[in-house]
């Protein structure tokens, strides 16, 4: 039989107060809210730990448009070459604008088509580059969708790879705030993607060089803010003005999605948010250094083992965490008291867990340090003869 001890330990945020001090840390200041947003569904999030910080109709389905763009990219990136040859099909070149305006037969670079497919927004650019990674904007779908579910969006549906309005046996082409920001902040782990989305302007030609072309990017936050590393706006009649982006600031990273930001001729509305959202993270979280480094455990008790207790040990570490003045902080542990032999060096004996009002946010497993034996008739009749000889 196996008894478990369950432990909460009250930890810090930082520095030198006393365990009584950290043991009286306010939970009853009421929460922060950054106030009206235009935005049907917003979420502010946690570019570290993927922990939502707000959110507003943070779960509601709806259509995304043009941020689609970001996990076109991310899948291109992750399954093709940027020296890749892209010919352009009929399809390609029949989707409205936003619009390169490539002709059917024509031949590009895929990397200058993944310029114009971030900086512009380009629809035949997005729909040439499914076709050449994908085998069909179908096939790219499904690599989309894929995505999406190793990332952990459980209401992210993907029909274009460039967000034009779209439904299917499987529901609408669209996505929820937290599930966008979970793409963005997987995103922005991608130092090609963020030179992509992080380039002013650029120019390039067909392979045949008998048409050139420059793309400027239409992401305001990277001239309105230093702290901006990346984003993608989007919109359509049925989405709105929709947006996603990646704000650094004094080492924390706040990911912002925003959908249903209005409609013509409120254009402005998503940077207002935006702003709005960067402002509220900046002044309500700080990063705080918690958790524990080394710490040693008390040996758990076996039962009818060769040996009577067994170390267990934990790699927890200490981290930086983004906190808010409101939150709570605490280090809860869980470890058997007891366990029945034989025991496995590696086995579980149980977790720490660093958790944020309720949330365990980092899982650290407690494993048994050394292999004890179960006791048997060998081991009583070695005992015995030991004691008589």
């Amino acid at each position: 039989m196996a008894a478990l001890l369950v432990i909460l330990v009250v930890s810090a945020f930082a520095g030198d107060a006393a365990l009584a001090g950290m043991m009286q840390q306010s939970a009853d200041v009421s929460k922060p809210s950054p106030g009206d947003l235009f935005a049907k569904a917003a979420v502010l999030m946690d570019g570290d730990s993927g922990r939502i910080l707000y959110g507003k109709n943070e779960n509601e389905v709806l259509p995304m448009a043009s941020t689609t763009k970001v996990m076109t990219l991310i899948v291109t990136l992750e399954n093709a070459s940027l020296e890749d040859t892209v010919t352009i099909s009929s399809y390609a070149s029949s989707m409205p604008d936003v619009q390169l305006n490539a002709r059917a037969g024509e031949q590009y670079m895929l990397k200058d088509l993944l310029y114009s497919l971030m900086l512009e927004s380009h629809n035949d650019s997005a729909v040439a580059v499914a076709e050449h990674v994908g085998g069909s904007v179908e096939g790219f779908a499904k690599m989309m969708n894929d995505k999406a579910k190793a990332l952990g969006c459980e209401n992210t549906h993907f029909i274009t790879p460039n967000g034009l309005d779209a439904a299917d046996d499987s529901g609408a082409h669209a996505t929820t705030a937290t599930d966008l920001a979970k793409i963005m902040r997987y995103a922005i782990g991608n130092e090609t993607f963020l030179e992509i989305t992080r380039t002013a302007s650029y120019s390039f030609s067909d392979l045949s060089g008998s048409r050139s072309f420059t793309v400027n990017n239409k992401n305001a936050l990277l001239t309105m803010t230093d702290e901006a590393i990346s984003g993608k706006t989007g919109f359509t009649g049925n989405a709105g003005y929709c947006y996603t982006c990646a704000v650094k600031s004094e080492g924390r990273t706040f990911i912002i999605a925003l959908l249903g930001c209005g409609w013509p001729p409120n254009k402005s509305w998503k940077w207002k948010d935006t702003t709005t959202l960067i402002n509220f993270g900046k002044e309500n979280y700080e990063l705080k250094e918690v958790g524990l480094e080394n710490h040693a455990y008390e040996p758990i008790d076996v039962v009818d083992g060769v040996k009577e207790r067994v170390f267990v040990a934990c790699e927890t570490k200490k981290i930086k965490l983004l906190l808010g003045k409101h939150e709570t902080f605490k280090i809860a542990t869980s470890i058997l008291t007891q366990t029945q032999a034989p025991v496995k060096a590696g086995g579980t004996a149980g977790v720490v867990e660093y958790v944020v009002d309720g949330q365990a946010l980092y899982r650290f497993p407690v494993v048994f340090k050394e292999d004890i034996k179960r006791t048997d008739y060998k081991y009583y009749l070695d005992k015995i003869m030991g004691g008589w000889f």
